[in-house]
C-alpha cells in the first residue's frame, strides 16, 4: 500500500511539472523577454502599438498560459505559438525599432534567438 501511495504521489508531482520546459530553454525565452524590454521598440498587436515594456508583459502571460498546457519544450515552440500573432485576431504582431522598418516579431525574435545561441557557444 506504501509503494502504491508512493508511486501514485511520483506521478502527480511529474504530471504538474510536464508543461515546464527545460532549464536552458526557460533561459532563452527569459533572454527573449529581457531584450523585447531593453529594445526600447513598439510592439503592434491588434491594431494598437505597445511600448516595449507592455508588450513582454503581454508575451509572459500568453507564455505562462502555453506552458500550463504543455506547447513549450523550445524558444521556438514559444515564438511560434506566442510570438508572432494573435491567438484572437490571428495578425501578425510587428516590431517598430527608433521609428525604423516595421518588421514581423516572429523573424525578429528569431533573429534575436539566433545571435544568444552564437554568443552562449
Amino acid at each position: 500500500m506504501r509503494a502504491l501511495l508512493l508511486v501514485v504521489s511520483l506521478l502527480m508531482v511529474s504530471v504538474s511539472y510536464a508543461g515546464e520546459p527545460p532549464p536552458a530553454v526557460r533561459g532563452e525565452i527569459a533572454h527573449l523577454f529581457s531584450y523585447l524590454e531593453a529594445s526600447g521598440c513598439d510592439f503592434y498587436r491588434n491594431d494598437s502599438w505597445y511600448g516595449s515594456r507592455d508588450a513582454s508583459a503581454h508575451l509572459r502571460r500568453k507564455y505562462e498560459y502555453l506552458v500550463k498546457k504543455g506547447f513549450v519544450s523550445s524558444a521556438e515552440d514559444f515564438i511560434e505559438r506566442g510570438a508572432t500573432q494573435s491567438s484572437r485576431s490571428g495578425k501578425p504582431y510587428q516590431v517598430r525599432c527608433s521609428g525604423g522598418k516595421i518588421v514581423e516579431s516572429g523573424p525578429w525574435f528569431r533573429a534575436e534567438l539566433r545571435k544568444y545561441r552564437g554568443l552562449r557557444k
